[in-house]
């Protein structure tokens, strides 16, 4: 087959838009979501970090070509393209339209953006978001708590702090609050209305020590790193990935070839996803090559393989919940699969939609689902989930150490 190939060109992770899909703060959100890191996971307000998405280009051409009958994704985007320019020609929202015809096409993963939301959405993937820098986790007792702050950020600025609880935003409880949409609200994408963008105020409710105040935060535009390494109290490497945003895959490379000659925790709770290629050089880190994944392009077969890595022998655990989803999950699938790792956690989310990007009449842009993938013995993700070798819950981190010596790393 001829034409661009998605897998180059798209993302695997629908995000989700408040405004018109306010179902949906569960995921990568990209455009509108955050996810907690599952039980016991922090989330952070920026969407870079914790969702993925697309590359864009000219990927579009390959989705928009003349329509097939019987092809669900072309049948999809000719609605939505007709739905667009009736509305613009009634002096109405062409995405809104959009979004209603695609709504109707039975895509569950497909969405409209308007061209500012994409530009965003390109934006988070670059690694830029607008927030004010800070992450948060539920804790036992239900209070929720400001797990870090970013420097440099309006919220270090202000002097909040790590441990700081946070009590309302914009004068709304967060008590019963999804962390997600509590964070979604501090980045301006409140469910029900238009986002708010650099510049503007969220009022936040804290209280430390006793003491309760109100701090009142301008949101700024600010840049993420999706990867960051620790060591463990075990001795063990551990490498965060919260988003494959781009530049991921080479920084996990290089913490795992920097990484002291133990074993390395692999942590893709509350990943959502992004991009593909970012997902692929992250599994070539620990794969001898070979195959990291299959999908279906509209009936065609085709393949993902890796690159030779520098850490192929070294003990490795990777973590997941139910946080983990699309690109996340293609990478934990194939070091199962090839039995290159184990999987401690809880079952992944269970999105493995392949999506392709066109441009509609006014601007808008529709997203829409063009195939599937497969692990590398043939499994597939999408509306399953990948299920963990160890279930494990809050203390997973714990049980993967304890895997990890049994594999012959630190003790």
């Amino acid at each position: 087959m001829s034409g661009p190939d998605p897998f180059c060109q798209t993302r695997t992770t629908r995000p989700t838009r408040p405004v018109r899909r306010g179902a949906a703060l569960t995921t990568l959100a990209l455009a509108g979501v955050l996810v907690t890191g599952g039980a016991g996971g922090a989330a952070s307000d920026g969407r870079g970090e914790e969702h993925g998405g697309p590359l864009r280009s000219s990927a579009a051409g390959g989705l928009g070509g003349a329509a097939r009958s019987g092809d669900p994704a072309r049948d999809a985007l000719r609605a939505a393209r007709e739905a667009a320019a009736e509305a613009l020609a009634d002096g109405k929202s062409p995405a809104e339209a959009a979004e209603r015809a695609v709504s109707r096409s039975g895509d569950r993963w497909g969405v409209v953006y308007t061209p500012k939301e994409y530009q965003e959405f390109e934006e988070a993937l670059d690694g830029r978001y607008t927030g004010v820098g800070v992450w948060a986790a539920r804790e036992e007792d239900g209070d929720l708590t400001l797990t870090r702050v970013r420097g440099g950020s309006p919220a270090d600025e202000a002097g909040l702090r790590a441990g700081d609880r946070m009590l309302t935003v914009d004068g709304r409880s967060t008590a019963g609050l999804p962390v997600t949409e509590v964070l979604a609200r501090l980045r301006g994408e409140t469910p029900g209305e238009e986002p708010r963008s650099a510049g503007s105020t969220v009022r936040i409710g804290l209280e430390r020590d006793g003491r309760r105040w109100t701090e009142t935060l301008r949101r700024a535009r600010l840049s993420t790193d999706p990867v960051t390494v620790r060591r463990t109290a075990g001795g063990a490497t551990l490498i965060k990935v919260s988003a494959f945003t781009k530049g991921a895959g080479g920084k996990v490379r290089a913490a795992a070839s920097e990484a002291p000659g133990a074993g390395i925790l692999l942590d893709l709770r509350g990943n959502s996803g992004g991009l593909v290629t970012e997902a692929v050089e992250t599994a070539s880190a620990f794969l001898d090559g070979g195959l990291v994944a299959t999908y279906d392009l509209r009936g065609e077969q085709r393949a993902l393989h890796a690159e030779r890595g520098r850490s192929t022998s070294r003990p490795l655990v990777v973590l997941v919940d139910s946080g983990t989803m699309s690109a996340a999950e293609l990478v934990t699938g194939a070091l199962q699969d090839r039995g290159r790792a184990v999987v401690v956690g809880s079952r992944t989310f269970g999105k493995g939609a392949v999506q392709m990007p066109a441009e509609l009449p006014g601007g808008s842009v529709a997203e829409l689902t063009v195939g599937h993938y497969r692990t590398p013995s043939g499994r597939g993700v999408d509306g399953e989930g990948i299920v963990p070798d160890l279930v494990a819950g809050r203390n997973a981190e714990q049980r993967a150490e304890r895997v990890l010596t049994g594999l012959g790393g630190p003790s």
